[in-house]
C-alpha cells in the first residue's frame, strides 16, 4: 500500500511537469436543480455534469495547483441526495472595462496537498446575484456578493486508486452597499465574514452520508 501511495505522489508529479499529458480526479454526477441555493441538494436529473481537478503545476512538498470544471458535489447533513454545484462553486469574474458584466466562468483556479494517504483542495469563488441598479432620488444598491470557500477532504483507496470524499468545509460570505447621494450618510456597508445560515455564524463541516469517489484520470 505504502508503495502504491508512493507511485501515486510520482504519477502526479510527472503528469504536472509534461506538456504531452494531465492527470485529472472526476466525479460524474447531475447537476444542481437550484443553482444557488447550497441547502439543497436535488438534482437536474437531465444534466449529467463532471466534476473534474485536473493538476497544472507542482508546487513542491505535495502542494499542487489545480483547475477545476463542472463544479462540486453539493449535499446537506442527514440527507444521503448529491447534485454537483457549478454556479456558487465556480461563481463569476469580470473587469468592467474588459468585460461589462461578470460573466460565469468555466473553471476556477484551486490548489491541493497531497501526502499519499489524504488530498484536501481549497477552492474560492465569488458569486453575483448582477442586480445592482439606481433608484429614483439617487438611491442606489450593489449586487448581492457571495465569497465561497469550499474545503474538501479526500482519503485515497489503494485498492480502486480512487479519493474518497470525507468532509467538506463550506463558508459563504456576503458583501453589499446601498445608499443615497441625498442621504446623510450616503453609503450602508454590510461585509460578513461568514453568513451561511445567519448572519455571523460559522463554517459549515459536512459528512456525505453517500460515497462519493473521485476516479483517477490521465
Amino acid at each position: 500500500m505504502r508503495m502504491l501511495r508512493g507511485l501515486v505522489l510520482a504519477f502526479f508529479s510527472c503528469l504536472a511537469h509534461s506538456n504531452a499529458y494531465a492527470i485529472s480526479i472526476v466525479y460524474q454526477g447531475f447537476e444542481c436543480l437550484n443553482a444557488v441555493n447550497t441547502e439543497d441538494p436535488t438534482p437536474n436529473n437531465g444534466t449529467p455534469v463532471q466534476s473534474r481537478f485536473e493538476v497544472i503545476e507542482d508546487s513542491g512538498d505535495g502542494i499542487y495547483r489545480l483547475n477545476l470544471t463542472g463544479g462540486i458535489p453539493r449535499f446537506v447533513s442527514n440527507d444521503r441526495t448529491v447534485c454537483i454545484d457549478r454556479a456558487t462553486a465556480i461563481g463569476y469574474s469580470g473587469i468592467p472595462e474588459v468585460d461589462g458584466l461578470p460573466q460565469p466562468l468555466d473553471a476556477v483556479d484551486a490548489t491541493g496537498y497531497f501526502d499519499g494517504d489524504e488530498l484536501i483542495i481549497v477552492i474560492s469563488s465569488l458569486y453575483t446575484d448582477l442586480s445592482a441598479r439606481r433608484n429614483p432620488f439617487s438611491s442606489f444598491t450593489t449586487s448581492f456578493i457571495f465569497p465561497f470557500t469550499n474545503t474538501l477532504i479526500f482519503k485515497f483507496n489503494s485498492t480502486t486508486s480512487s479519493f474518497r470524499l470525507k468532509k467538506v468545509v463550506r463558508n459563504r460570505g456576503f458583501v453589499h452597499t446601498s445608499g443615497s447621494t441625498n442621504s446623510i450618510t450616503p453609503f450602508f456597508e454590510t461585509v460578513l465574514p461568514s453568513f451561511n445560515k445567519k448572519a455571523q455564524d460559522k463554517p459549515v463541516i459536512l459528512t456525505p452520508l453517500s460515497t462519493i469517489e473521485y476516479k483517477l484520470e490521465k
